[in-house]
């Protein structure tokens, strides 16, 4: 299995993945979407009863739900460095919360304000600010307040979304584009193709953007049979995106760590259950 970087952002990525099988590209995907670690808020203290502010009352109420605030808090991205925490399953405190699995954050806004995430403080490095600071939690009127503690910690998608690093996890089968004879109409065949795979060059139909190929065959209908369309199935074109937690490179070289540690570990218990017979 070999992959072949055609794109490499800070959120996003497009690669080619090659010698490999469609169930194994598939595996890939999975592992993307479900079983990537990143940091996300698991649990939410509320303040209650009223909040004094240099001498002035407000009330600790919002109009929504505090279930609500929570769910919306659990879904703000947080940055994870991957090296720095662990599961709280797998921590040295048992669970009971450490700098080592749990990374805690203030909210204290006072209305009319419309409350953001940016609004959110770590207690510790300003590194783990959140991602995205500008997305909207909940509106205060006057004399409305919150104060939250809101606690982080590392999981998986294959537990709840909100540890979901990647989206738009997706690929398709390397096309293959073949001119078998000259056109008789080579401007409506680029006119036709919805991804402008095709150009004019030199006078003559040739192929320019192969890897945007969808296979929809509208060149095959249009020239009955000067061009031929296909794809190669040991070959596919991924492309996904990330919720800021992880950059594109990480999750995908996490993807690879952990399928492989997967299939090694699944070898493995074959082994056991074959020396058992």
């Amino acid at each position: 299995m070999d992959i072949e970087i055609l794109e490499m952002a800070e959120r996003k990525c497009r690669f080619i993945l090659r010698n490999s099988t469609p169930a194994m590209a598939n595996a890939l995907r999975r592992t993307m979407l479900s079983d990537i670690p990143k940091m996300a808020i698991d649990k939410v203290e509320f303040h209650l009863g009223p909040i004094d502010v240099n001498g002035k009352e407000f009330e600790s109420i919002t109009p929504l739900f505090d279930e609500i605030i929570a769910h919306r808090l659990g879904m703000v991205p947080v940055p994870t460095d991957l090296n720095a925490f662990t599961f709280q399953d797998q921590c040295v405190c048992n669970g009971e919360g450490c700098p080592n699995c749990t990374v805690m954050y203030s909210l204290n806004k006072h209305g009319p304000c419309t409350v953001l995430s940016g609004d959110m403080e770590p207690l510790g490095s300003p590194d783990l600010k959140v991602c995205d600071p500008d997305i909207p939690i909940v509106e205060l009127a006057e004399g409305q307040s919150v104060l939250i503690y809101a606690h982080a910690v590392m999981g998986t998608a294959s537990k709840h979304v909100k540890w979901q690093v990647a989206n738009g996890v997706g690929y398709k089968y390397m096309p293959t584009v073949e001119i078998v004879r000259d056109v008789d109409e080579p401007a409506l065949v680029i006119e036709k193709c919805p991804k402008h795979v095709f150009a004019m060059e030199g006078g003559q139909l040739v192929i320019k953007n192969l890897i945007d190929c969808i296979t929809c065959r509208k060149c095959e209908e249009i020239t009955h049979g000067e061009i031929k369309v296909g794809a190669i199935d040991t070959e596919f074109v991924f492309k996904f995106e990330t919720d800021g937690s992880l950059t594109a490179q990480q999750v995908l070289d996490k993807a690879v760590q952990v399928l492989s540690e997967n299939a090694k570990d699944f070898a493995q218990q074959l082994e056991e259950k074959a020396a058992a017979f």
